[in-house]
C-alpha cells in the first residue's frame, strides 16, 4: 500500500532522509501493523531498509523485484554485449527492451 508521494527533487537522498521519511510513515500505521519495506535497490534505499530493519526488528526490507529485474535486463540487453549480429540480436532480444520500457 502506498501512503504518500513525497517530492524531493531539491533534497539529497540520503539513507537517513529516507529513513526519517519510511519512519513517519510507520508511526502513522503503527509498526506492529507494519512487516515490509520495498524500495529501489540503490544504495541509499539500502542503507535505510538497513536502518530500518536494525531499529524495528519485525519489520523487513526488500528490494523491488522490478527494479532489480529492469537492472538485469539493461546489462543483457547492453550494446557492449553484442559483438556480433548486432541486428540479428537485437530482432531476437528487441521484446526484451520493450517488456523493460513497459516496466519503467
Amino acid at each position: 500500500m502506498m501512503l504518500r508521494a513525497i517530492n524531493s527533487q531539491d533534497e539529497t537522498k540520503s539513507g537517513e532522509m529516507i529513513e526519517d521519511l519510511l519512519i513517519e510513515c510507520i508511526k502513522e500505521v503503527g509498526h506492529e501493523d507494519v512487516v515490509q519495506i520495498v524500495t529501489k535497490n540503490a544504495s541509499n534505499c539500502v542503507k535505510a531498509g538497513a536502518l530500518i530493519s536494525a531499529k524495528f526488528p519485525t519489520i523487513f526490507w526488500t528490494p523491488c523485484v522490478v527494479h532489480t529485474l529492469n537492472l538485469a535486463l539493461k546489462n543483457i540487453y547492453a550494446p557492449s554485449l553484442t559483438t556480433r549480429n548486432t541486428e540479428d540480436v537485437y530482432e531476437a532480444c528487441y521484446w526484451i527492451k520493450s517488456l523493460s520500457e513497459d516496466v519503467n
